[in-house]
């Protein structure tokens, strides 16, 4: 199973290849939503990512909608002493969120931090453990 899109957009600065998780913050966006109970997906995905991985900081975030958005998640990033910054977009699928939309609100957000670094990941997309969560979504409607 190949993935054709790239690892990474970059937005700005510079990655050492000796980097340590502690120096690093998360941030995983979604889309947002009028629904409260909506946006409470990426706060417990970032949650449960935080404990599950070994990153000091992962930070929940909005395209829109809602709070936390882009910015404030990169600001609370940078307040915890960190400034290499990796956004992680929950989405399946790239579109123009991941093209544009979510790489310029990171753009906007690294501009207030010119001596951070920050990069925009894959989506969620093509990726072998996709498939073993259709099969469960799957078995669970059963």
């Amino acid at each position: 199973m190949t993935d054709p899109l790239p690892q990474r957009i970059d937005i700005q600065g510079d990655w050492p290849s000796d980097l340590a998780t502690a120096d690093i913050g998360i941030i995983i966006i979604d889309h947002g939503s009028r629904r409260e109970e909506s946006n409470q997906y990426v706060i417990t995905v970032a949650r449960d990512f935080h404990e599950f991985e070994d990153y000091r900081i992962v930070e929940p975030a909005h395209m829109e909608l809602a709070q936390p958005d882009l910015a404030a998640a990169y600001d609370k990033c940078i307040s915890h002493g960190v400034k290499y910054i990796i956004v992680q977009p929950y989405f399946l699928a790239p579109g123009r969120h991941w093209h544009e939309h979510i790489p310029e609100l990171a753009a906007a957000a690294a501009a207030n931090h010119p001596h951070t670094s920050c990069v925009v990941t894959a989506p969620l997309g093509i990726h072998s453990a996709m498939l073993q969560i259709i099969a469960d979504r799957i078995d669970q409607s059963l």
